[in-house]
């Protein structure tokens, strides 16, 4: 059956212009649809057209604009031209659909005093396209529906994750704050907060971040700071004891390790301690 009524794929195109028309409409095969032929079908297209057009010879184009003209007729061709927008709606941009619908929402008067019942091979084939066109809607319409779902769910398991992982850091940071910490040690240590804070979501998560950092390890830097002042270098060596060393050092480039006798004499030249760093 749905061979019998198998229909055009080019019929379903993306462009809104190639609404379901009476010229757009492909020819149903009906060459398997019986045995006998002439079929009742074609042989009322045929009177149609013999009342029409007296006794000229009826071309198999007059047929198939006869054929055109009772299905654009028939009082199924509504439904018909609703089925075909419905499918062409599965995954169309928003103003796509919205055009679609203005389009769903013409009228389609039927000319003739065509009823139900007046053709019946006629209507069952506008009944069967009709019914082949929900299902090819609901065929175009799952893996949307799937892929929909997915994302929602991969959306809000993200949510929740994020959520859950920021609330942990942030008790974390406030059980685990050093004892003794004060507005002094978050003062001295903390780093050079930048000229223009980020309005994003991104920049407020890492000043947040930074801020639960400096609680719970600002006294750990004090103390960094503290040993680190303690062990820096002290200054430059005075100008003549320098010009002295590197006097001496020109002279013993090619050994320039001194014994003990000459460094007790350098110190003494120099007023350097042998032992100062």
């Amino acid at each position: 059956m749905e061979e019998f009524y198998r229909f055009n794929p080019t019929f379903f195109s993306s462009s809104p212009n190639d609404i379901v028309r009476p010229e757009n409409l492909p020819a149903a095969n009906f060459s398997d649809a019986t045995t006998s032929t002439p079929t009742e079908f074609h042989s009322q297209a045929s009177s149609f057209l013999e009342a029409g057009h007296g006794h000229r010879e009826v071309t198999g184009s007059d047929m198939y604009d006869a054929i055109k003209t009772q299905i654009a007729n028939h009082p199924r061709y509504p439904d018909l031209v609703s089925a075909h927008l419905e499918c062409q709606k599965v995954g169309a941009p928003p103003e796509m659909v919205s055009l679609l619908e203005a389009i769903g929402r013409g009228n389609y008067k039927i000319n003739t005093c065509y009823e139900i019942g007046a053709d019946p091979e006629l209507d069952e084939f506008m009944e069967s396209y009709c019914e082949v066109l929900h299902r090819y809607k609901e065929e175009l319409s799952k893996p949307f529906d799937e892929a929909a779902t997915f994302l929602s769910s991969i959306e809000s398991q993200l949510s929740s994750l994020c959520k859950g992982t920021l609330t942990k850091i942030f008790d974390y940071g406030s059980a685990d704050e050093p004892a003794g910490t004060s507005e002094e040690e978050l003062s001295c240590g903390e780093v050079e907060a930048p000229e223009s804070q980020e309005t994003t979501s991104v920049g407020s998560h890492e000043q947040n971040l930074k801020g639960m950092l400096m609680r719970k390890y600002s006294g750990h830097l004090r103390n960094l700071r503290k040993e680190f002042l303690k062990n820096r270098k002290k200054g430059k060596l005075p100008k003549d004891a320098r010009t002295m060393l590197l006097d001496w050092w020109n002279h013993h480039s090619r050994w320039p390790y001194p014994t003990e006798e000459e460094k007790a004499k350098l110190s003494e030249i120099t007023g350097l301690d042998q032992k100062a760093d």
